[in-house]
């Protein structure tokens, strides 16, 4: 697989792309290609959280577990979709609790592009997936290049805020040097679990007063219609 990955990620992630676990990865999507199956995002977009969000930039990790897999959906931005497509339950559910922790009126668009612009890397801790087949490419490899990643930025950065949703992104908690950076922790925003401590949380207001706190400029997390 040709890497192309915003220059300060490869730069920072070079040893890894020569790992025999990122020739894994390679190999099995080529697999998947010749088989004639369907990988979510397009080839262009998995790398998308990336590019929008260089590692200079980075204040905030959004942790995701793996993209959509409905048509349409996935776009390379842990919780996006692209503008047009109605947002997942999970991602209505955080619009709500922008709603009631600092008064962002719902929107209809589920494009979280402007939060990624703005230092908010969008990861999921696997890149692709096959078509209608949730957690699919789990077992690919992506996740020792996803978890190469959040030890980077802990070591390498000072105050990065990591929201951390559900049990399945806090067990990446050990991958952070706690005395650096900060976590916050919620239940998942998904509809089985968003009213076992997700709403209420008040990740979005607590996340900026930290980013103030420290000198940095605060997200904007309004999207626009």
């Amino acid at each position: 697989m040709d890497v192309k990955i915003e220059q300060s990620w490869k730069d920072a992630l070079y040893p890894e792309f020569s790992t025999p676990y990122f020739e894994n990865i390679t190999a099995f999507l080529k697999t998947e290609k010749a088989q004639g199956k369907t990988i979510y995002p397009p080839g262009s977009l998995i790398f998308n959280a990336f590019s929008h969000t260089p590692f200079d930039k980075v204040k905030v990790v959004l942790l995701g577990q793996d993209p959509y897999h409905n048509p349409g959906q996935a776009m390379g931005l842990s919780f996006s979709v692209p503008k047009g497509v109605t947002p997942p339950p999970s991602l209505i559910n955080i619009y709500k609790e922008l709603n009631k922790d600092i008064g962002m009126p719902i929107p209809r668009n589920g494009d979280l592009t402007p939060w990624a612009d703005q230092g908010v890397l969008l990861l999921n801790a696997v890149l692709t997936v096959r078509a209608n087949e949730p957690a699919s490419h789990s077992k690919s490899g992506w996740m020792n290049f996803t978890d190469a990643v959040i030890k980077k930025i802990s070591q390498e950065k000072e105050g990065v805020v990591f929201l951390l949703w559900g049990r399945f992104a806090q067990e990446k908690q050990v991958l952070i040097d706690q005395s650096r950076h900060f976590i916050l922790k919620a239940a998942h925003p998904s509809p089985f679990s968003a009213d076992k401590g997700f709403f209420g949380c008040k990740h979005f207001s607590r996340t900026n007063e930290i980013l103030i706190r420290q000198g940095i400029d605060p997200i904007d997390w309004s999207i626009t219609d």
